[in-house]
């Protein structure tokens, strides 16, 4: 792959500090050791200013190149990372495998974390652009809002900015390959949450009670016409539920049932339609029973919508690093959420995806989210040099 030399010479050092962040992860805004140590890489590199405070563990590191844009009022731009790993239990048996039982960078943020900071140390020391580069790394994307808690904070006042970038890895295809896409290229989330309360009873005795697993059972299965029955069929959107919790034992009937799911769109009309279905169905299930329901469905994460202009240049850049035939057009978002959207609704830019497979095969490794998965260390260079090519290409050095 043709990666910038210099970032491929202390690819072995970015693999340590990559496999150093995968051992030792933290949940969202709990990423006081993580934020530590990027902070204390910028120092190292001697970037301009450290920037910290803003969603708690929140760092963002200003780098000024050499030209009459480098200075207050300049020309800028920003490059954002996610740093919190998940709350799931690690199977992947790797030397340097989580020793924080129960979390685990199960969605890549370690790698994420690792090629930004490649990106700063290489900006830091070449300086070969005209303007100001933020790298943001930030907290909480996969709970809480991170994205959206530093936006709230005045990300963007403070560290103003033409246009934000973001990327992630995916497994599912070949390691090198770039992944763009124009318009919605994740969805907007909902977490959806139903309490059945029954009527408790003795298990031989049914007939004194309101069995809440029984309305339970009905509601899952019903939900799954909205999509299939309410829902344009041109447009998208997932209801699922991913948690059912209700009684203690063999042969009691419980009072209540508490079920939590997710619903996945991409339009606010769509989600409109899934929320007045969950609502309109669990509630009206419950009733024919004689049981009562009460739904929270909850919107945390809007779209992630990629603005054209903003993923022209983010392609140019995939293309200079690895070559057109390896930068291809994602024909179908995916209804996987990314808190990116928040900085996306208040600045122009891009979140494309940077090819992860192993041994150069689609679908060759864990997905994301899965207790096997591991970040692949081939690509840190790759990514760190689109990094610092976006960041030469959009800020160009005027010659001496």
């Amino acid at each position: 792959m043709p990666i910038v030399n210099r970032i491929a010479d202390f690819h072995a050092e970015m693999t340590e500090w990559r496999q150093d962040l995968h051992a030792h992860p933290e949940l969202s805004l709990q990423e006081v050791r993580t934020s530590g140590v990027v902070q204390e890489k910028l120092r190292s590199f001697g970037v301009d200013e450290i920037i910290t405070g803003m969603a708690r563990t929140g760092v963002v590191g200003v780098i000024r190149g050499r030209g009459p844009q480098s200075g207050p009022g300049g020309r800028a731009i920003g490059l954002r990372a996610d740093m919190d790993a998940l709350p799931i239990v690690e199977e992947t048996g790797v030397p340097w495998a989580s020793t924080n039982h129960g979390v685990m960078h199960a969605c890549g943020h370690d790698g994420h974390t690792t090629m930004l900071l490649g990106a700063a140390k290489y900006l830091a020391e070449t300086r070969n652009f005209d303007g100001t580069v933020y790298v943001i790394f930030q907290p909480a994307e996969e709970h809480l809002g991170g994205g959206e808690i530093m936006v709230k904070e005045g990300l963007f006042e403070r560290c103003k900015m033409e246009k934000v970038f973001g990327m992630h890895n995916w497994p599912q295809v070949p390691a090198g390959t770039f992944l763009w896409r124009n318009g919605p290229t994740m969805a907007a989330v909902a977490n959806i949450e139903i309490t059945i309360t029954g009527k408790g009873a003795h298990g031989a005795l049914p007939h004194f009670g309101i069995d809440p697993i029984v309305v339970a059972a009905q509601i899952v299965s019903a939900l799954q016409s909205i999509v299939a029955r309410n829902i344009e069929p041109a447009e998208s959107g997932v209801v699922t539920i991913g948690h059912i919790n209700g009684g203690h034992t063999y042969n009691v009937i419980p009072e209540t049932v508490h079920m939590k799911g997710t619903a996945r769109y991409y339009t606010p009309a769509v989600g409109d339609q899934l929320e007045d279905g969950v609502r309109r169905l669990a509630t009206g299930i419950a009733t024919s029973f004689g049981a009562k329901a009460e739904v929270v469905f909850d919107r945390i994460y809007p779209a992630t919508v990629n603005d054209p202009d903003a993923t022209a240049l983010a392609r140019r850049a995939a293309v200079t690093v690895a070559g057109e035939s390896q930068v291809r057009h994602m024909d179908k978002p995916t209804m996987g959420g990314e808190d990116f959207a928040f900085m996306l609704n208040a600045k122009q830019g891009n979140y494309l995806m940077l090819g992860a497979g192993r041994n150069g095969r689609e679908g060759s490794d864990f997905m994301v989210h899965h207790p096997r998965y591991d970040f692949n260390d081939e690509i840190l260079p790759v990514g760190a040099s689109y990094w610092a090519t976006l960041a030469e290409q959009l800020l160009p050095r005027q010659a001496d």
